[in-house]
């Protein structure tokens, strides 16, 4: 697949590489392309499982691309969020295994992207955090959601209301990360991890991971008010400084209003 999403076909395994340099960062394109690239491997009987990856070694993903938020418009900021829960909601709906080999920074929409995901191997020299609300923003990919099942409440408001960074080897503590390996070593680890897979029956894989997900009965609920807050934000002036600061290079002046 050309463009900012790349496939490869590894037996039964598809590894998605995340192809927008420099950072990585997701927008409209690659936010539908990866929806639709979900939708066409679960069509697709002969692939078990997927490796979702960043190109290049400094960057996982830094998440969306802040040019989309410029304009300060709710109706804009809406359709994108919608765009990434779509998105990150099809690659947690993926009927196989899902494995985010994390390779360099996941920041923002890339977290998200990772926690979408139903295994995390990441690379020992790696950082995650949720930053949104140094810009005014809120994390609108299922961030505040999925963290939190994964971390639980008090680490989930470090990451996103303090605004902490952690080290691979501290997010596996919170239980962020299932496991930390050398540099240059997610990806390999994570296509051993899932060509594993097709040693058990595929039809039981997609039946057992749809039980495993079937107590997220409030998830759904929490994932549509997080866009709607996001949205909320663009009717404030805070929303507008963050972003400008943030391009502009310079510390925002918050009104908290």
């Amino acid at each position: 697949m050309p463009g900012k999403l790349q496939v490869e076909y590894i037996d039964h395994v598809a590894l998605i590489t995340i192809n927008n340099p420099p950072a990585n960062t997701w927008d409209q394109e690659s936010l539908i392309a990866l929806t639709r690239l979900v939708e066409e491997l679960n069509g697709n009987r002969d692939v078990y499982s997927l490796v979702v990856t960043g190109s290049g070694e400094k960057y996982f993903s830094a998440g969306a691309d802040l040019k989309m938020f410029v304009d300060g418009d709710r109706g804009s900021a809406w359709s994108i969020s919608s765009l990434f829960g779509q998105a990150f909601g099809a690659l947690s709906r993926f009927r196989g295994v899902s494995i985010a080999a994390i390779n360099g920074y996941a920041v923002g929409g890339g977290l998200e992207c990772a926690l979408a995901c139903d295994i995390r191997i990441a690379e020992e020299q790696i950082r995650v955090a949720l930053p949104e609300a140094k810009v005014g923003l809120l994390p609108c990919g299922g961030g505040t959601q999925r963290l939190l099942s994964l971390a639980g409440e008090g680490w989930t408001k470090r990451l996103i209301l303090c605004g902490e960074q952690l080290s691979a080897r501290q997010a596996q503590a919170v239980g962020i990360i299932e496991e930390v390996v050398g540099r240059s070593e997610a990806v390999p680890k994570a296509l051993a991890m899932a060509q594993s897979v097709a040693e058990q029956s595929p039809s039981s894989v997609a039946a057992c991971k749809s039980l495993i997900q079937e107590s997220r009965v409030l998830l759904e609920k929490g994932l549509l008010l997080e866009r709607e807050r996001f949205a909320d934000l663009f009717d404030t002036d805070d929303q507008t400084e963050g972003v400008n600061a943030f391009l502009e290079k310079r510390k925002p002046h918050w009104k908290n209003a």
